[in-house]
């Protein structure tokens, strides 16, 4: 592989509500009359994709315009755009069915009830080769909680702190619950025909786990890697900033293989790094920055951030042959400030409420849109 960028895209989950932190949900309506918007089963949040495109500066434009447009028919309804990937200020004991007669809804709604009611963002990165892929899938299986770790943005549930940094991460229903490290695509056909004919999924979509492949005859035709973990990113910087990790991520894999492929380069068996992996997500949703990981190589013990710190320093030569390193920079901010879930947690602790620290970021979020580079 060589170092030609990637082609990205994102799925975006929002909550609507009031400008006060209070989620009202509208998303029916929403995607009956914006184009480009679609459902979730819960219709206090709704989603929208960017086309897929290489080129950051693109992308930025392709995840603030929805917004701008969402925003604009929210106003004269009093309601407005919601940081966060959980019900902060609930109601998270009641389900509010976007649309009643669909039948998957229902099934949603019954087997896992408001656990699925979260917001997030999805990356998704093109790869060509099937080789290529299913390394990077590894690889990003393996580290997905350091993801986590930048991302995290769902601290509160209900009105009150849960404890945990992404909240989201810790509910959401993993499914199915146990997922193996794919060896190459013939292993991963092979379990998904298995999960299917057992019911443990009832469609190739319902693979819900950190990282899967993705394409639009799964499992066969996969042509991307689909990164779930992140919590929602309202910053686009940020999130863009997350991508171009991930990006350099794989770049290096494709480069030096027997280094970064977890298959090739770990003292650790598949089962076990599978385990470490989920583990890692786990320790991340509790304590993402100051969490205590595993290392995939050899199964020791490393804080999250010095982990980010360590791979920062490995890609910086990359990151400059590929005019990368500025989109980097919301890194460091994060590493020294904290991710956004930190940073709520302190000004709660220092006895700010959590409706006045969802209604700053509100306006946050809205200055952002404004901002004329995007």
């Amino acid at each position: 592989m060589g170092t030609t960028r990637l082609l990205k895209g994102f799925e975006v989950e929002l909550y609507t509500g009031r400008p006060d932190g209070t989620v009202v949900g509208c998303a029916a309506d929403a995607a009956r009359e914006l184009e480009g918007f679609v459902t979730e089963p819960d219709q206090r949040n709704l989603e929208y994709i960017t086309a897929p495109d290489a080129s950051y500066t693109t992308q930025r434009k392709l995840l603030l315009e929805p917004r701008r447009r969402l925003r604009q028919w929210l106003a004269p309804r009093g309601l407005t755009l919601l940081p966060g990937s959980t019900l902060s200020l609930g109601d998270s004991h009641r389900f509010e069915r976007s649309d009643p007669l669909n039948d998957y809804h229902g099934y949603i709604e019954s087997t896992y009830g408001t656990r699925v009611v979260t917001a997030s963002v999805h990356i998704n990165l093109g790869v060509p080769s099937m080789d290529a892929l299913f390394a990077g899938l590894r690889l990003l299986r393996c580290e997905a909680a350091l993801l986590l770790a930048l991302s995290a943005s769902s601290p509160f549930l209900d009105g009150a702190p849960t404890g945990a940094h992404s909240q989201r991460w810790l509910q959401f229903p993993l499914t199915p619950a146990q997922v193996p490290l794919f060896k190459d695509q013939a292993h991963y056909i092979e379990w998904m025909d298995e999960q299917l004919a057992a019911g443990t999924m009832q469609n190739v979509r319902h693979l819900w786990t950190s990282v899967r492949p993705n394409g639009d005859n799964r499992p066969h035709d996969l042509n991307r890697l689909e990164i779930r973990i992140c919590d929602l990113v309202s910053d686009p910087d940020l999130l863009l900033a997350i991508t171009a990790f991930i990006e350099l991520r794989l770049q290096q894999l494709w480069q030096e293989s027997g280094r970064w492929d977890p298959l090739l380069a770990s003292s650790l068996g598949t089962s076990e790094l599978a385990a470490l992996a989920d583990a890692n997500d786990q320790a991340a949703a509790r304590s993402s920055l100051d969490a205590q990981l595993q290392q995939w190589s050899n199964g020791e013990p490393i804080a999250a951030r010095d982990w980010l710190a360590s791979l920062l320093a490995s890609m910086a030569p990359l990151a400059e042959q590929l005019e990368l390193t500025g989109r980097l920079s919301p890194l460091q901010n994060v590493l020294e400030q904290g991710n956004q879930a930190m940073r709520w947690l302190s000004r709660h602790q220092a006895g700010e409420g959590i409706g006045a620290i969802l209604a700053s970021e509100v306006r946050l979020m809205d200055s952002q849109e404004r901002d004329p580079l995007g």
